[in-house]
């Protein structure tokens, strides 16, 4: 999904609040990572991930990796945080700004 400036910015604002849910550590983007942050998907629309300093893979490419993974959107990547959007299919609770 491609997002507009104004959505990126509420999902960015939204995801200030919220305390991360997973760390990536020396074992990188393991399947384990990639089906608990999809399982977590099952609760929550907005994830936040920190990439920890002994993570071998480049923070950006992380993000790319579990976001392609678990077929959700990559919002942000700023320091070693990562932040995934992945809308609800019946009743979604985040309301994106309009297009």
């Amino acid at each position: 999904m491609q997002f507009t400036s104004k959505q990126r910015a509420y999902l960015r604002s939204l995801a200030q609040n919220i305390d991360p849910l997973f760390q990536i550590g020396k074992s990188a983007v393991s399947p384990e990572i990639t089906a608990a942050v999809s399982e977590a998907f099952n609760t929550h629309e907005l994830i936040k991930l920190t990439v920890l300093k002994n993570c071998p893979e480049d923070v950006k490419t992380a993000g790319i990796m579990i976001s392609e993974r678990t077929r959700s959107d990559l919002v942000e990547v700023i320091g070693r945080k990562i932040v995934l959007y992945k809308q609800f299919h019946e009743d979604p609770v985040i309301k994106l700004p309009r297009k």
